[in-house]
């Protein structure tokens, strides 16, 4: 039987920090990204040492959008180390960050509905953002990028369209649970879905209880998903023949913190240990799994899958998952509380 592909996308973004809401705080930039605590990276550093370890290549959805706030242009440094790293380097938007673009930003913040959806925005608007990034990737000194993933997996009809008009060939918007359109058309859990020209290869939805009928649904995360839930969807995916799962973290998941500037923060050992479970798990199956960039497994014509299978967790893990997250995050608080504000 075919390898599984795995592919973990990390979107790698700055953080509004809050100013959108209080006049007092600032955007984020590289703490947002490194994580930084006592002198080590909690985030990215963590992220990328793993990976190395355990002979992992990932996709980093890199946002780009940003660069209309930091004009010193932090992300790019980060963007080529992470390339460097021998991982994919692909496109990421939040269009909130235009914002940004007009001296008046507060006062049209208030007056915007919505400013970081893509879903309902104008073609031609989306096309700029689109060709804003392509263009960023080629100051950066960077490959262009051949994927796209919207911010908070947002998406229409016109974003795939103008993928397509901007030559961005595959994409990753898909997350059922978290955004839905709506339309059938895009309630994809899995698998690999040719929309409007473009590959849309959607993070893994799958159902972790249900009641009767009614099925409650989770997107395939780090942070949200335990490793014994994780590991039971691969061993499904790769028994089904589904060629390729995507997996969704953040480099600030691996922290927690009291505030959006990181005045307190410490390591999330919960979510970093599944990471390495995950990873070490990828690296001892190799037989059966090819942990492996998302462009990398799209250029590959076996990669291609319609069948949109909705897999399934038993609830005996979900419960313990669930009760696990409620008393770490307390003790989380609690600890935050108690911490000394970071010097660095």
């Amino acid at each position: 039987m075919m390898r599984t592909r795995v592919s973990i996308t990390i979107d790698t973004e700055f953080s509004i920090g809050g100013a959108f809401a209080d006049a007092s705080r600032s955007p984020v930039a590289e703490q947002n990204v490194w994580c930084n605590i006592k002198g080590r990276s909690e985030g990215l550093g963590f992220m990328l040492d793993t990976f190395r370890r355990h002979q992992v290549q990932a996709t980093f959805f890199v946002e780009t959008v940003q660069r209309f706030y930091f004009k010193d242009d932090p992300m790019c440094a980060i963007a080529r180390q992470i390339h460097a790293e021998g991982h994919e380097v692909q496109l990421h938007s939040h269009p909130c960050w235009t914002m940004f673009a007009h001296e008046d930003w507060r006062e049209r913040v208030r007056h915007t509905r919505m400013p970081d959806n893509f879903h309902g925005r104008d073609f031609d608007d989306t096309v700029s953002l689109l060709q804003q990034g392509i263009d960023t990737f080629s100051e950066w000194g960077l490959p262009a990028p051949r994927a796209f993933r919207s911010g908070n997996l947002q998406h229409d009809e016109n974003l795939f369209r103008a993928l397509a008009k901007v030559g961005i060939p595959y994409s990753s918007n898909i997350a059922v649970p978290v955004f839905h359109t709506g339309s059938p058309d895009y309630a994809l859990y899995s698998g690999t879905h040719e929309r409007h020209g473009v590959l849309e290869c959607p993070v893994l939805s799958y159902s972790d209880w249900k009641v009767g009928p009614r099925k409650h649904m989770k997107a395939l995360t780090i942070a949200g998903t335990s490793f014994a839930e994780t590991r039971i969807l691969l061993d499904k995916a790769q028994a089904a023949g589904i060629p390729l799962v995507v997996i969704l973290t953040h480099p600030f998941e691996y922290v927690q913190k009291a505030d959006p500037g990181y005045s307190r923060a410490r390591r999330h050992a919960l979510t970093q240990q599944r990471l390495v479970q995950l990873c070490a798990y990828l690296q001892d199956n190799k037989d059966r799994f090819d942990a492996c960039g998302m462009v990398r497994a799209a250029d590959d014509p076996a990669c291609r899958d319609e069948r949109n299978l909705l897999l399934s967790s038993p609830v005996w893990h979900s419960v313990p998952r669930m009760g696990m997250q409620v008393a770490y995050d307390r003790y989380g608080r609690w600890a935050l509380a108690n911490t000394k504000p970071l010097t660095s």
